[in-house]
């Protein structure tokens, strides 16, 4: 197959899933037709337009900004088949019924050109039934897609294969996925509920047989099966509710339906209290009550025994707690064995019959073991797949403890291990590649070509390491090292401080590697696993001020001053690498850099006035730069209606929700790289510094006569400050952090229209940041966000 490329989307279906399917489509710049049926009475798009409309109030948003939503289109079956033509990719993604889908197909088919893809968004359906329904000739262009919900923030896609369909279309469409959407593909079987959703349901339907059992109550067993054990914090309940009671008895019954051989078929049922809730219908999150609900500000439990909500209080009991915080799996999972608690049985039963069911069911539903793994990260949110957690608390202990339950009677159900578990193995993960029970052999990971964009990919337990690459300097702060076998000459800065906040130490390594770069290199990039930076290291502030260094504090802001305009003023170009937060002195080194590449995922903002500081690390002194440059363009040249906008970003602490709304709020420029697959960052940054370079990168030159708003400009945002604080809207101390920023982003105390050199405004901001530090006020808010994590509104 050539060359895949895809113009435009079709989605069927304008369900939940179906619209934020298209609405991802449209935050990667593919344009999309969302159909569904006429509505029966005004406008017949009206179903496509509402689904589009509440987009826009769903939290998390599947918009990356709102303008998103203006590259959908509406359509409907009847009268808009015609516009399928248009499009190079169409996914169906209506509701889970095999004759609703095949019916559907008949209906399209003969509007879908030869070359087009077609996919269907089934979460377990068989995709050969699917492909049935399809003429012959689309057959090869025909497969599965399973999508996670919510779709823009779930790295997972499921790829299931029919007998019928093209290879190359496959691995074309696999790229696509990748690099277009930022997916993680796991090749899936066809078998009913694929792999995820497979062992996932599994691993709830293993929960709740084992909470009745023991007589645990739903919010004591989430207490158990979240963080403490690498899950999500919804743990098992809250998460049964956030999906949908209703959803969940489907995917169940799916397997019921499907699996009547499987040894654990009499476990794939619904349990009598969720039938009973869902025929009462409360099904969750969607209905506002379902295992969870609020009773006013209070959170109630549904108790079975009562058949009544309780209120909500689960805990670990300190002894199984003092296990699961013991680091060392191997023993964790023994004394968990051996340990009498009801929790602690809970806990080794849920995993042990995962374990038994995964092992026995590896060579149905999987290639290999770290597709099961990667499924249930990506799918699932589980810090560790099964097979790993497995082989990290020591293959072949878990294996005889296992096989010990299964003999004793104690396990789900009397299946045996397969053989494999038992031939002197130490885990399914090794450097040559992971177990496939089908081909009995280690299977490397994929070598289409996409994944060389990856440098530094997800990996499972016992993969080989990876290269670090080779270490040109560092200090406490940093490291600055460089990828020989990808650009010896461009050099890559690593933070190394906690969350990556920015200390003397940090600021120190930046100088230190920017002087070296134009030494030595030819480039430097800034990347690290997310987040980027949260900001200053407020502990140390907070240790200055107490300590009354305010002397010492001026000069560290001095110097972080000094490090954003090295490396805005490099003479080598400087590429940002950004992924998660970006916030506060983390977002001017990102404001500050030649360049941006953005994973879409990057929460960017000048976030200082939540702790009464305004940014003093260049970031108002970017703003006054950007308003100069867009009033330099526009009729009259006043730069105050473009500073408005930029106060109040600094005075709310606004953070974008995604990199595209960072370009909008002006932290990244509209020709910065937006990337959707984060894992793709450091390839692309290396590169775009390697462009740069090629291309005979100058640096800009120190502004030397900005165009300010001044005291008019300072007058104006204080009108603004005095009727918020007459209407309660902020405190007495938000107005003058507010009035600090307006003061250093309208240039100080100069005359309107005034013209002053950049260092003036890093001068103006530095000295409001300085008069804020020393305010009790300030100090307040500063030792309470450490302690709490919370802003004070003092």
């Amino acid at each position: 197959m050539s060359r895949l490329i895809i113009r435009k989307v079709a989605v069927l279906g304008a369900g939940v899933m179906g619209a934020q399917i298209a609405a991802h489509c449209a935050n990667a710049g593919v344009p999309v037709v969302l159909f569904d049926l006429p509505s029966r009475e005004g406008d017949p798009n009206g179903i496509p337009r509402d689904a589009v409309a509440a987009l826009k109030k769903l939290e998390p948003a599947p918009l990356a900004t709102q303008e998103r939503a203006r590259f959908i289109d509406l359509a409907i079956y009847g009268s808009g088949l015609d516009r399928l033509s248009e499009c190079d990719l169409i996914i169906e993604a209506i509701a889970e019924k095999l004759e609703w889908k095949l019916d559907l197909y008949a209906r399209v088919a003969p509007h879908v050109r030869p070359d087009a893809i077609f996919a269907s968004n089934t979460s377990g359906l068989s995709i050969n039934a699917l492909a049935e329904g399809m003429p012959e000739a689309l057959r090869p262009h025909f497969c599965g897609v399973h999508f996670f919900n919510p779709p823009r923030y779930m790295a997972l896609v499921e790829l299931i294969a029919p007998g019928s369909a093209d290879p190359a279309m496959l691995d074309a469409l696999e790229a696509w996925l990748t690099t277009r959407l930022g997916k993680s593909i796991v090749r899936a079987r066809d078998t009913p509920n694929f792999v995820a959703n497979r062992v996932g349901v599994f691993s709830v339907l293993a929960v709740m047989h084992h909470t009745a059992r023991l007589g645990l109550g739903f919010d004591e067993v989430d207490a158990l099966t979240g963080p403490l054990i690498g899950r999500p914090k919804s743990a098992t309940y809250r998460t049964a509710d956030v999906v949908g009671l209703d959803t969940l008895a489907h995917v169940i019954g799916t397997l019921q339906a499907t699996l009547p051989g499987d040894p654990w078929h009499a476990f794939y049922q619904s349990p009598e209290w969720l039938t009973a809730l869902i025929a009462k219908g409360a099904l969750g999150q969607k209905t506002r009550g379902g295992i969870f609900r609020k009773d006013g500000k209070a959170i109630v439990v549904l108790d079975v025994a009562r058949q009544d909500y309780r209120p909500s209080a689960g805990e670990v009991a300190p002894e199984v707690l003092a296990i699961l915080k013991n680091r060392n799996p191997v023993e964790k999972f023994a004394q968990l064995r051996a340990s009498s608690h009801p929790q602690a049985r809970f806990l080794w039963a849920i995993f042990r019959d995962v374990f038994h069911y995964c092992a026995f069911h590896l060579a149905d539903i999987a290639d290999n073991a770290r597709d099961v793994d990667m499924a249930m990260r990506w799918g699932f949110g589980w810090a560790m797949g099964p097979f790993e957690t497995w082989q990290a608390a020591g293959w072949q202990a878990i294996a005889t403890a296992v096989e010990a339950d299964i003999q004793a009677g104690e396990t789900m159900v009397h299946a045996p291990l397969p053989a494999w578990v038992f031939d002197g193995r130490q885990g399914v993960h090794a450097p040559e590649g992971s177990w496939s029970a089908t081909d009995a052999a280690l299977k490397p990971r994929s070598t289409l070509p996409v994944y060389g964009r990856q440098l530094y990919p997800e990996q499972v337990l016992g993969e080989a390491a990876q290269d670090m690459g080779t270490t040109l300097w560092e200090n406490d702060g940093v490291r600055l090292w460089n990828l020989p076998a990808k650009d010896a000459r461009i050099g890559i800065l690593s933070f190394k401080s906690k969350m990556h906040a920015i200390g003397d130490e940090v600021l120190d390594g930046v100088l230190e590697a920017v002087a070296r770069a134009e030494r030595d290199l030819d480039g430097l990039v800034i990347w690290h696993e997310a987040p980027f930076a949260v900001g200053a290291n407020l502990a140390q502030v907070a240790e200055a001020c107490k300590a009354g260094q305010f002397d010492r504090l001026e000069k560290t802001v001095a110097k972080f001053q000094q490090a954003s305009m090295a490396l805005k003023h490099a003479l080598v170009p400087t590429v940002a690498a950004v992924q998660g937060m970006a916030l506060g002195g983390g977002c001017e080194f990102v404001m500050h850099a030649s360049h941006r590449v953005l994973a879409l995922e990057s929460y960017v903002g000048l976030v200082e006035a939540g702790v009464g500081l305004i940014p003093a690390g260049g970031g108002c002194k970017e703003f006054v730069l950007q308003a100069a440059r867009l009033a330099s363009r526009a009729a009259g040249g006043d730069v105050f209606p473009f500073i408005q906008n930029m106060f109040q970003t600094i005075a709310m602490a606004h953070v974008s929700k995604s990199a595209l709304q960072a370009v909008e709020l002006g932290f990244a420029r509209a020709s910065d790289d937006v990337l959707f697959n984060a894992r793709e960052l450091l390839h692309v940054a290396l590169h775009r510094a390697r462009a740069l370079t090629e291309a005979g990168y100058q640096p800009p030159l120190i502004q030397r006569a900005v165009p300010v708003a001044g005291r008019n400009g300072i007058a104006t945002c204080e009108l603004m400050l005095v009727n918020m604080r007459e209407g309660g809207f902020i405190s007495a101390w938000d107005y003058r952090v507010a009035k600090a920023a307006a003061t250093a982003l309208c240039g100080g105390e100069v005359d309107t229209h005034a013209r002053v050199p950049e260092q003036w405004l890093l001068d103006v901001e530095r000295a409001q940041f300085m008069a804020l530090l020393q305010a009790e006020q300030t100090q307040q808010r500063i030792v309470h966000m450490l302690e709490t994590g919370k802003p004070l509104r003092n």
